[in-house]
Formats: C-alpha cells, sequence, structure tokens
C-alpha cells in the first residue's frame, strides 16, 4: 500500500478572470501589399483580415505578457502574490533560456511561483488551460496564471505571399483558480506529427547562424493541407469536446476557435450546425492570426464588447503548428 498522502486541491476549477493585450501599431493590408503581388480584396477573401497589430521594439514578448497578466488578474479580483504557477504558451521568444515565464512572474509580483514556458503552437492556450486546471485540482497551486503571447511579425517573411498577411502579435491572459461545480470540462488533444511539415519554421536556427541560409527564419505553411485539415478534422474534434462535456450544440452561447482564418471558422460553424444563437468570435478579422494568444484575446474582446457575458458557457478550439489542438468547453469568467 501507498504510504503517499493524497492531493488536497480543489474539487473543479474555472477561469476566474481573462486580460488582453494588442500593440499600438495597426497595420492595414495595404502596407502588406508593398512587399507582396496581391490585392486588398484577395486578403479579405483568403483570410477574412483587414489588419493586424505588431509590436514596436519596446512591446517585448514580457512587456505584453505583463499588460496582458495585470488586467486578468485584476480581473480575477485576486492579488499577484496569490499566483501559484505562471504558464507560458509562445513559439516567438529568441532566447532558449531561461522560460520567459520566470521573469514574467518576477515582474507582476508574484512570490516564487512555479514558472515555466510550453511550446504548443496555436493550440498552446488549450494545452496551458488543460495543465493550469491540473494544478488547481491537484492542489500544487490554488490559482495559475496562463498566457499565450506572440510576437508573430519578428517570424514573418514580408515577401512570402501565402503567408506575409496572416500574422500579428498580441497577448492573452487567464486567471485559472478553484470551483465548486465544473467550469472547465473535459480537453479533448492530441497531435498529428505525420503533417508537421505541413506548419513549420523555414530553417533551424543553426542553418542561419552558421551562415547556410541568408534570410532570418521564418513561419511558412502549405496552405490548402492546413485549411483541409482544420476545417474537417478540428471540427470532429470539437464535437468531441461538447461529447466529452456532455453538451449540445444547442447548449452552447459562445464558440472561440483559434482565429486562424475567417474562412475555416466559418466552415467549422456549419459543420458543427451551431444554433444562430450561438456568438462566434471573429476577431481574426482586426487582430489577424496571434497563434497561442488568439483565444484569450478574443474572449476578451468578446466580453468586453458585451457581445458574451459572465456565466455563458463557450467551446474553445486551439490548432496548429505539430500539427497539435486542444478543444473543451468552459465556463466563461
Amino acid at each position: 500500500m501507498s504510504k503517499i498522502k493524497p492531493s488536497q486541491g480543489a474539487p473543479y476549477a474555472r477561469i476566474m478572470g481573462v486580460g488582453g493585450y494588442r500593440p499600438t501599431r495597426i497595420v492595414p493590408n495595404e502596407v502588406i501589399l508593398e512587399t507582396i503581388d496581391s490585392s486588398d480584396e484577395w486578403i479579405r477573401s483568403r483570410s477574412g483580415i483587414a489588419t493586424r497589430h505588431w509590436a514596436s521594439p519596446e512591446e517585448t514578448v514580457s512587456a505584453m505578457s505583463v499588460e496582458a497578466a495585470g488586467k486578468a488578474i485584476a480581473d480575477s479580483g485576486i492579488s499577484p502574490q496569490q499566483i501559484g504557477g505562471v504558464i507560458v504558451s509562445t513559439v516567438s521568444h529568441f532566447k532558449q533560456t531561461p522560460a520567459i515565464a520566470t521573469e514574467i512572474a518576477d515582474k507582476i509580483g508574484a512570490i516564487k511561483p512555479a514558472a515555466f514556458d510550453i511550446s504548443a503552437g496555436c493550440a498552446g492556450f488549450g494545452y496551458g488551460l488543460t495543465l493550469a486546471k491540473g494544478m488547481v485540482v491537484e492542489g500544487s497551486a490554488e490559482y495559475v496564471l496562463v498566457i499565450g503571447v506572440e510576437r508573430l511579425s519578428d517570424l514573418t517573411d514580408l515577401e512570402d505571399r501565402a503567408t506575409a498577411f496572416l500574422f500579428g502579435d498580441g497577448a492573452g491572459a487567464v486567471v485559472v483558480g478553484p470551483a465548486k461545480e465544473p467550469q472547465i470540462g473535459p480537453t479533448v488533444w492530441g497531435s498529428e506529427g505525420d503533417k508537421s511539415d505541413t506548419i513549420k519554421q523555414t530553417v533551424p536556427w543553426d542553418d542561419y547562424r552558421e551562415g547556410k541560409v541568408e534570410k532570418f527564419p521564418a513561419i511558412t505553411q502549405e496552405g490548402q493541407a492546413v485549411f483541409r485539415w482544420a476545417v474537417f478534422e478540428m471540427a470532429k474534434v470539437a464535437q468531441q469536446a461538447l461529447d466529452a462535456a456532455g453538451i449540445s450544440a444547442d447548449d452552447l452561447d459562445v464558440f472561440i476557435p483559434h482565429q486562424a482564418n475567417m474562412r475555416i471558422i466559418d466552415s467549422m460553424v456549419k459543420t458543427l450546425k451551431l444554433p444562430e444563437h450561438v456568438t462566434v468570435a471573429r476577431d481574426v478579422e482586426t487582430t489577424g492570426n496571434t497563434s497561442a494568444a488568439s483565444i484569450p484575446l478574443a474572449m476578451e474582446r468578446l466580453l468586453a464588447t458585451g457581445q458574451a457575458k459572465s456565466g455563458d458557457t463557450a467551446l474553445v478550439i486551439g490548432f496548429g503548428a505539430g500539427l497539435v489542438y486542444a478543444a473543451t468547453v468552459v465556463t466563461l469568467p
């Protein structure tokens, strides 16, 4: 018989607060057209994107995260000193070590929390949310800060017609804490590594360091393959998340998919047969694809504008490079 004492965590976990930060510079499609042969109409029809935010040198991964985190903590009603874990999902923090989460934890005033980064691309927020839920329920932290943050403008090839218009910068954060009833459902997550080449960095860092290539590494993708996978496979994952939570599409109030592409979002809505009363996040139009930041940023905007309200039941799903995915049903804070 084991002598290990059982964990003393909360029975359930919930999202208590949400915050976001968008860089001050707004970049319209006209700026993108200076370096690629395309048109505003083509970009809008292919992606639904009209503008995106690009960070200034001062709007670092850390600085944007601290701003978003501060708003989420204030929204949750707790103090920074109560944060017992900081999880940061990003692919655009360029220091291999230490984890940017440790710097952010210190800057927000958390006291010796567990702090680590994860790399799960556009599904990173869902991965972080699931880990935070586990920490709260297991009892290793009472409150956990989850941040999705990207400066994808640093990894964008402005001469690549397939991707130059897609990416934006920003940070979104939530605080996860204890709950007396289920408010974060079971996560349906996974990976399909056989498709890893469909979204990837163009070359490894050491190829650039050693002078094998002159152009700085960027993100590239096979657009049609990614579109087909997202539309057909991710709708199935979204349905599995609904089933795991024990609800149907009729029970939903809000749908917050990864803000990758308006056509993907609209196709998923159609495939899932979401009722007209369900509010659908379409933040991609003005924010672009911010990878791990896209879901919390979209969530924050829906709540701030009154399109969604506290207590609403929302389906969230992220998917991207890996290929990886994560979907769950949550109660909005």
